[in-house]
């Protein structure tokens, strides 16, 4: 199951982005992933609830998955066209002469993270000082 690998990927990337950012929580993931990567959605939704269901900091936060679909340009006549993941030939011209150009992505759109009230952090800086 090679969607648990890119989910632990995935949630690496984003805790540590939402770390840096000063987030007290991330609340959502937002992932591009290309069909041809042969990346199932329900098996990466399931790493995802298993990687976030016992740390407090991503534990409840969401995931969105958007797939790309697979999208090819003949190198013999320039058309682009869709396929799916079997059929490659040109639908214009029947050439197997074809370049993907989208459909392998694995990318993180977006993520969403709860950060810390300005005035929060005021009042407990101002605590502190005193």
């Amino acid at each position: 199951m090679h969607e648990l690998g890119i989910m632990s990927s995935v949630m690496d990337a984003a805790t540590q982005a939402a770390r840096d950012a000063g987030a007290t929580k991330l609340l959502k993931v937002t992932l591009q992933i290309g069909e041809m990567t042969e990346a199932i959605e329900d098996a990466l939704a399931f790493a995802f609830e298993v990687l976030t269901e016992n740390d407090p900091f991503t534990q409840g936060s969401q995931l969105e998955i958007h797939m790309v679909r697979p999208k090819s340009i003949c190198l013999e006549c320039g058309e682009e066209f869709e396929h799916d993941r079997f059929h490659l030939f040109c639908p214009a011209c029947d050439s197997f002469a074809t370049q993907l150009i989208a459909g392998r992505e694995q990318n993180i759109e977006s993520i969403e993270v709860d950060l810390p009230d300005e005035a929060d952090s005021a009042a407990c800086g101002a605590g502190e000082a005193e």
